[in-house]
């Protein structure tokens, strides 16, 4: 029986394959823009499938909106949560990409995309993950899921306080890998938020979503054997700028992707969902990302100048040195000048002890054209404490011994 599963799966593959060659015209269809300038308003942005999002990532600016708030089955998109939480857990301590995990009865038994692991059988985390990315396997979800959790359905309920925590209003997950289940819904725009939950706080996944085609190697108590890997997102391979993210489709969720591309420093996310073929995905998710590299240009102070050390009174120390908080980015969207941004720092001459580290004792604000753009807390590197008496006596006894 899995040998006729792996046949009929790797002729789905080629039928796949097959019918995206057909098509490469719908992915080139890039137009040449100028960074900063508009191509394109809101009104001419063509987009068929009934829900669709473009956001930036770095400052979550939404470009473009349709329906974006409605739920509707997401298909293998929830994976997105899936491998947020994957990632949350290595970066805990929790599990290591070199742990081996064992495939239980259940997991082995899951219908869909899958990569036919057997029940027993071992795989690595990052082999599981490599055939969550690329593959979209739901035995390698349920297999990760039970790893972490113990079983899917503490797993679940994980996605969901994570996907709550995300201000994910409209999702409700049943399952961690999208197949059909009543109430096993989210939205365009919650899916945007965990595409740039995981993509801003793991960028490595990067090294995963991208892979065009990769072997795995199977052990069992039959012997060994090769299963090849690749990507079902088609854009990796066809759209210049691909760098992810997650492709989906079921009966009920239709044509779903979550697609994102980077270009002259602007990352966007675009989603589709509830799209009528393939075919109409992603040219929808192209259309919207070549809509959004045309509108929108980034600034990023590359050089923020130093800061001094400000002064400190009533402290054990007399000055405090000053950090930034983060660096300046700023997204346009009106094709301004950015080579006239400037900033001015605002800061007290003193601050007053005690000062703990990471408080906030001023600001680099940016104005563009005279009007400000945003601004850059500034911090303190360290802890000073209030003097006290035995630290004024100490000091005075220093000066008098010089």
């Amino acid at each position: 029986m899995k040998t006729i599963k792996k046949l009929l799966a790797v002729m789905l593959i080629c039928i796949q394959t097959l019918q995206f060659s057909m098509v490469p015209n719908v992915l080139a269809e890039e137009t040449t823009t100028t960074p900063g300038t508009e191509q394109t308003s809101d009104t001419a942005v063509e987009v068929t499938a009934p829900s669709a999002i473009l956001m930036e990532m770095t400052t979550g600016t939404v470009l473009y909106e349709k329906d974006a708030d409605t739920a509707r089955p997401p298909a293998s998109v929830t994976k997105v949560m899936t491998m947020l939480l994957i990632f949350d857990a290595l970066a805990e301590g929790k599990i290591q990409l070199e742990d081996e995990v064992t495939t239980s009865e259940y997991a082995s038994s899951m219908g869909g995309s899958q990569v036919f692991l057997e029940t027993g059988e071992k795989q690595t985390v990052e082999t599981l993950l490599k055939c969550i990315s690329v593959a979209s396997a739901n035995d390698a979800c349920v297999a990760m899921a039970e790893y972490i959790s113990g079983n899917e359905e503490e797993f679940v309920r994980q996605m969901n306080l994570r996907a709550e925590g995300l201000g994910m209003k409209h999702t409700h997950f049943v399952n961690c890998n999208g197949l059909d289940a009543e109430g096993h819904e989210t939205s365009a725009r919650d899916i945007a938020l965990m595409s740039r939950e995981l993509l801003l706080k793991y960028p490595e996944i990067h090294n995963y979503c991208t892979i065009w085609m990769e072997n795995i190697t199977h052990t069992t108590s039959k012997g060994s054997s090769e299963f090849g890997l690749t990507n079902t997102n088609k854009l990796i391979r066809q759209y210049e700028y691909a760098t992810g993210l997650k492709t989906g489709s079921t009966g009920k969720a239709k044509f779903c992707v979550s697609a994102t591309a980077e270009k002259n420093g602007v990352s966007l996310i675009a989603v589709i969902m509830g799209a009528e073929d393939s075919k109409a995905r992603f040219k929808d998710a192209v259309t919207l990302l070549n809509y959004g590299f045309g509108k929108c240009q980034m600034y990023t102070d590359e050089n923020m100048p130093s800061l001094d050390p400000i002064s400190v009174t009533g402290g054990i120390q007399e000055s405090i040195s000053l950090e930034y908080e983060k660096k300046f980015t700023y997204l346009d969207t009106t094709g301004a000048n950015l080579n006239a941004v400037t900033s001015r720092l605002q800061i007290p001459d003193k601050v007053n002890a005690p000062v703990k580290k990471g408080d906030t004792v001023g600001q680099r604000i940016y104005y563009l054209d005279e009007k400000e753009i945003g601004s850059v807390n500034l911090l303190a590197e360290e802890t000073v404490k209030k003097a006290g008496f035995f630290d004024y006596l100490r000091k005075a006894l220093y000066w008098i011994a010089l």
